[in-house]
């Protein structure tokens, strides 16, 4: 599957994005009649106004519509590729450290789409998308590279990668 612009891409494994398909295949099929089934249910208990059952199930039935949408957005963008070369070039599918001007602390993060994170309950770290500001000056940079940004309030900051490595996903 290619993706709508290279600004709007969602950069995924095959494996997270056979697993979004399977879902969004699940909530579109079956998942759509079980809550259509729940609703007829409760529908025919009565008084709709006063019946919280059928408000329960029109409600998970908003959310699943919610969720069947942003799984066909997110496959609609995804580019699907293996795990990235580990070349020291920081690129979406890297875990990367990076230390901000001014303080001694570094901070790690997968440069990707937390999409890719649902797939491993035991890695615990943030997702930066490749065209947030942070994403978008690092990308390209190598380990002992500085990069700089402009956040959304105005400020400049300045960032030093430290380290980068593919994401084992």
């Amino acid at each position: 599957m290619t993706a709508t612009s290279g600004d709007d891409v969602a950069w995924l494994t095959q494996e997270a994005y056979d697993r979004l398909r399977a879902e969004l295949e699940y909530l579109m099929g079956p998942g759509r009649a079980e809550i259509a089934k729940r609703i007829e249910a409760s529908r025919s208990e009565g008084d709709l106004a006063e019946n919280g059952g059928y408000h329960a199930a029109k409600e998970e039935q908003g959310k699943q519509e919610a969720r069947i949408r942003q799984l066909q957005h997110l496959l609609q963008r995804a580019k699907v590729g293996e795990t990235p070369p580990d070349s020291g070039v920081v690129e979406p599918g890297m875990i990367v450290e990076v230390r901000f001007a001014g303080d001694d602390q570094s901070e790690r993060f997968l440069l990707g789409s937390r999409e890719l994170l649902a797939l491993d309950d035991t890695v615990d770290v943030e997702v930066y998308s490749p065209q947030s500001p942070l994403g978008a000056a690092i990308n390209g940079k190598r380990a002992g590279e500085s990069a700089s940004y402009v956040t959304p309030n105005g400020r400049a900051v300045q960032v030093e990668i430290v380290d980068t490595r593919p994401y084992p996903g």
